[in-house]
């Protein structure tokens, strides 16, 4: 018998969540993280995140993502999280499922059995901020350097270009220099990578 806090009951409880995001270069991270602090979004200490990407079997980075399952494997501090995306509107609107497991190894095993395989390990430096419903992430990535997203969690009616336009416009808004990018990080160190 479940519990009430059991996870398969959150993940019913979640159902039809987007995690909604625009992402962009960074040209100068002292200014960025200047420009959030007098917005009152100070960032946090860093912490080291290590992410395997997992595709569905049969898809290819020539393929689109829209309509795919991808699932995430994460260790921070120790502690491992397994997510599952599907984008919706595009690369950075997904339904999201998220849960922590116990052995990092095991769930590896265990998502390649349910018919996913390896892509690409992304290895990072994030610090975080909130400011309204908004939660900030200033990542150094390994082998594709230093961006911003700006995300955003909707359920309901929202649909995740308009929040988008809505997230672009407070990037903007901070005056800084940002290129803004459409790829999700798998794919900007997998480009990286070949490029070297």
């Amino acid at each position: 018998m479940l519990s009430v806090g059991s996870p398969i009951r959150e993940a019913v409880v979640t159902y039809g969540t987007q995690e909604i995001e625009v992402k962009y270069r960074v040209g100068d991270l002292a200014a960025l993280e200047d420009a959030l602090a007098q917005r009152g979004a100070p960032l946090s200490a860093p912490a080291h995140q290590d992410d395997q990407a997992y595709a569905e079997d049969g898809w290819t980075y020539a393929d689109s993502k829209i309509g795919r399952s991808f699932a995430r494997l994460r260790t921070q501090q120790g502690r491992h999280l397994f997510t599952v995306k599907r984008p919706v509107d595009n690369a950075m609107a997904c339904l999201e499922h998220e849960t922590t497991v116990a052995d990092r190894e095991q769930m590896h095993h265990a998502i390649t059995l349910m018919g996913f395989h390896p892509t690409v390990r992304i290895v990072k430096t994030r610090r975080t901020a909130t400011l309204g419903s908004m939660t900030i992430c200033v990542d150094e990535v390994e082998h594709a350097g230093a961006f911003v997203e700006i995300e955003r969690t909707v359920s309901g009616e929202e649909t995740g270009t308009a929040v988008q336009v809505e997230l672009d416009t407070f990037a903007r808004s901070l005056g800084v220099e940002l290129e803004r990018v459409t790829d999700t990080y798998d794919s900007l160190v997998r480009a990286a990578l070949a490029s070297a």
